[in-house]
């Protein structure tokens, strides 16, 4: 009997495969990447043609002795890391450190973790792809000459600890570039006008639209435009002069894809990117689900493709025949379109086993596993399911010279939405109106409003900006929003991204003396680029040579002509230690104070933002906001570790009515509530 040791990259993941494979198969995690580029220095050879200088990760001896131990035990050694660039190139350090012929059949892969894939997988091995390994190498070398150039000199010319990136820069920018609009944004004036008539919809008034009139809409700018058109309206008939009805359909989404799963799972869940990969990736590696073993629940998470394998449709159509019924399935499909910088490596993210609904294994998941399995398998199964079918209702009423519209509708066939939600789908049915009636109005309510500034980025609407430009690759996406906001570039408020003090001058120093890092059209370049280097039609030593000549004089220049930036800001507060006044610096969390006497007094403190309200607990302390190690924000005592009163929610200056305790702002995705702060208070009311 052979002995074939499988290496695979996670611990959960090789605990799954192995239950699949038997007696004859010992299956390993070598826990990520074994080998690596130094962290202490640049790595790559510049002087010999960029030869990248690797080295085993420190930490990992251990780790590597029982690999290589394990390897010389076997008769066969195959490896199992994710299909991905990411894990080609772990396949190759692993075939490099356990002595494996790269061209033998050694690589071993699959996209879901399932009984059938794992068999069908190891009885194909091939050799480990070198292209694609070529293309992740391109990345990490042009990513570390990028960083590892660059912060130098931010470390110098502004302070310690910050860096710079391809990707993480061209991220900052966006971000920065969005809020300089907003500060810029001047609002612009302009009025509406509702006609409320004696008709009766949906139990209320019906309301008309003011549109313009017959050569087009028409947008009053001011209260005297409004007048015009008021008096214009003065004794006019309202006259019915266009009834239109007519049938629409919405066609189900695609499968999700790694970006648009981090989208919705914020949208609505307020699930972080780093979060809906993390719980994708539990799914992925697998779940106990009784009668079936442990099992991956879904194929691999990190894809831009929304292509469905032939059997996996197949599966789907005949589930939903027989749950549903004929009349809810969906024709054949036409064949997805992939965005344009879409790699198609992989399949969306869909179920393993359609049969296993997300009702049927709720016991054996958690409730954020349970939530993202349950989005996944809707969208999956609605996406081969039948078009909802909606009757569309438009009216055009004439009133003088001018028009107002009204617009209803009623769902005829509910077709996907049965299973996967859009949200509120509310039926809004108009009275029976014919051309030529005339109706009575009621009244005309003008009011004014200006035009908004452009929201600021979430996590999701990131995702979705970096996706369209070409901006990372999905893999990218979490790492990159983590990264920005672990320097201190970027801040949450609430879920909007808001840039720093400190990220508006990163982002200034890289646009002035790095324009072309953070240009959107040479970063998405690269990634086509590193595309053209995994087809085998260019060489990625060709394509760092070219990037680095230019690069070099450009980094010349900053270092010449960046002058030193003062992040600190002196106060008027006395250090209690020495006397000497604190001065406002900058550090991983935010603004904090410091003796300016530093190093011979190294007293700190928190810049403490007060709420104006005392602690409900002692009398000395105030509420003060405070940022939890995850950044989030809570609620706590000036007189912390003294008095330890604490709350997530936001205090207000009222006591509750029924039990005399704090009242805080509860805020849900739909409401903004004040409840009492304790547990055992049931005081709420409507904010």
């Amino acid at each position: 009997m052979s002995n074939i040791l499988v290496i695979v990259e996670s611990p959960a993941k090789a605990k799954t495969i192995e239950k699949f494979l038997g007696k004859n198969y010992k299956v390993v995690a070598s826990i990520g990447h074994v080998r690596d580029l130094p962290k202490s220095t640049m790595g790559v050879d510049i002087e010999n043609d960029f030869d990248p200088k690797y080295i085993n990760i420190r930490g990992k001896g251990d780790l590597i002795k029982s690999l290589k131990s394990a390897a010389k035990k076997a008769d066969k050694v195959y490896l199992a890391t994710d299909p991905d660039r990411e894990g080609e190139a772990i396949a190759w350090h692993l075939a490099f450190i356990l002595g494996i012929d790269v061209a033998s059949p050694c690589r071993v892969t699959f996209h879901e973790i399932t009984k059938d894939a794992i068999k069908n997988a190891v009885k194909v091995p091939r050799a480990i792809d070198v292209k694609l390994v070529d293309a992740q190498q391109a990345r990490r070398i042009l990513d570390r000459l990028v960083g590892y150039s660059i912060s130098p000199i931010l470390w110098r010319k502004v302070k310690k600890g910050l860096s710079a990136g391809r990707v993480q820069s061209v991220a900052t920018k966006l971000i920065c570039d969005r809020e300089r609009d907003i500060i810029n944004f001047v609002p612009q004036e302009y009025w509406k006008i509702e006609a409320t008539t004696k008709l009766i919809s949906d139990k209320e008034p019906l309301k008309l639209d003011f549109y313009g009139d017959a050569s087009g809409k028409i947008v009053p700018e001011n209260e005297d435009g409004v007048n015009k058109i008021l008096s214009d309206l003065e004794n006019k008939d309202a006259v019915i002069n266009k009834v239109e009805k007519k049938k629409k359909y919405r066609n189900p989404y695609a499968p999700f894809i790694t970006s648009s799963l981090q989208q919705e799972a914020s949208n609505r869940y307020g699930f972080t990117t780093k979060k809906t990969m993390i719980i994708a990736q539990q799914l992925y590696e697998g779940i106990a689900i009784k009668g079936h073993g442990t099992v991956g629940l879904i194929t691999y998470m990190r894809t831009d493709s929304t292509r469905i394998s032939e059997v996996a449709k197949e599966s789907c159509r005949a589930y939903i025949s027989e749950k549903f019924g004929e009349d809810l399935l969906g024709k054949e499909e036409k064949k997805q379109k992939n965005s344009k910088n879409s790699q198609d490596a992989h399949e969306a993210i869909r179920p393993t086993m359609v049969e296993l609904s997300p009702s049927d294994i709720e016991s054996a998941l958690n409730k954020d596993q349970m939530k993202l399995y349950d989005l996944i398998w809707s969208r999956f199964v609605a996406s081969q399911m039948a078009s909802a079918e909606f009757e569309a209702h438009s009216v055009e009423i004439k009133i003088g010279s001018y028009l107002f519209r009204v617009n209803g509708s009623k769902l005829l066939f509910e077709g996907f939405m049965k299973v996967y939600s859009l949200g509120n789908q509310a039926d809004r049915i108009l009275p029976d109106l014919n051309e030529g009636e005339i109706i009575p109005i009621e009244s005309y309510d003008p009011t004014q409003h200006f035009t908004q500034p452009p929201a600021r980025f979430t996590e999701a609407s990131l995702v979705k900006e970096m996706e369209e430009k070409g901006i990372g690759r999905p893999s990218t996406y979490a790492p990159t929003i983590s990264t920005i906001l672990s320097r201190g570039y970027v801040d949450k408020d609430k879920k909007s991204l808001k840039p720093t003090e400190l990220g508006f001058i990163i982002d200034e120093i890289m646009s002035d003396y790095f324009s072309n890092i953070v240009d959107i059209d040479f970063t998405a370049g690269m990634e086509t680029k590193f595309d053209n280097i995994e087809e085998g039609d260019e060489s990625w030593k060709n394509i760092i040579r070219n990037f680095y000549k230019p690069f070099v004089e450009l980094l010349e220049r900053a270092d010449q002509e960046i002058e030193k930036v003062d992040l600190t800001e002196e106060t008027d507060i006395d250090c209690e230690k020495c006397g000497k006044k604190m001065l406002i610096r900058h550090g991983r969390y935010g603004k904090f104070l410091a003796c300016s006497d530093y190093p011979n007094c190294d007293n700190t403190k928190p810049i403490l933002k007060k709420l104006g309200i005392k602690c409900p607990l002692c009398d000395d302390g105030e509420i003060i906001e405070r940022k939890s190690k995850k950044l989030k924000v809570f609620y706590g005592c000036s007189e912390f570790p003294r008095c330890n009163f604490v709350s997530w929610d936001m205090p207000i200056d009222r006591k509750c009515p029924k039990c005399d305790d704090q009242l805080v702002i509860k805020k849900t995705k739909k409401q903004e509530l004040i409840k009492c702060h304790s547990s055992t208070c049931d005081y709420v009311e409507q904010n």
